[in-house]
Formats: structure tokens, sequence, C-alpha cells
């Protein structure tokens, strides 16, 4: 499966070309692990390394860099790759932690 659509790989490549080092742009596709925990927000991408750049969520959402292609090579449960969400719009990296932080907040206190 293609994780990304030409659209938002030409997005990302852009924001990675306009990057003034604020890292301000905001998050364009959502990844997720449909099997486990692993969840990624991405707002740029380097067409050199296919190294891109965002919020990552492996239990504790930080910002930081993922490669694509260790993305795209992952098959979790069920032989289940790396999925896109087709419903996601571009959001900023301080709204995405803010729901992120909630949601940890809500799953540790369920579990209390």
């Amino acid at each position: 499966m293609n994780l990304f659509t030409k659209a938002i790989k030409n997005k990302l490549i852009a924001n990675h070309n306009n990057q003034d080092g604020t890292k301000t742009f905001k998050a364009v596709v959502k990844l997720f692990n449909p099997t486990g925990i692993g969840t990624w927000y991405l707002s740029e991408l380097d067409p050199e390394t296919n190294v891109a750049f965002g919020l990552c969520d492996l239990g504790t959402p930080e910002l930081g860099y993922v490669s694509i292609d260790e993305l795209q090579s992952f098959k979790g449960q069920m032989g289940l790759g790396i999925e896109r969400e087709y419903i996601f719009k571009p959001t900023s990296f301080e709204e995405l932690q803010s729901k992120e932080v909630a949601w940890i907040i809500l799953k540790t206190n369920y579990l209390i």
C-alpha cells in the first residue's frame, strides 16, 4: 500500500523544502498501526532520505523523525502494515499534542 497520495507527498516535500527551522507546518497526513501502538502525524518529507518529520506516538507523543522505508516494511499482527487515515485534515502539532495528552489521561484514569 502507498502511504501517501501524490498530492500528500508533494505537500510534505514542499514543506521540507520551505522549512525555516521553526517546524511550524501543520501535520498533512496521519499514519497508524491498525493492530497495535503507533501513530504518526507528519508535516515534512525529505525526498532524498525518505525520512519524515512529525508528531510520533509510540506510547508517548513526541516530535521527531521517522523513516518511511521502515514504516512501509513494517508488518504487524495478521501481516497488516501501517495505514493512512483517509479522513484526516491538516492540524497543528499543538492541537494534536493536546488531543494525544487528553487521550493518555483518559486511558490512564480508566485503567486505575
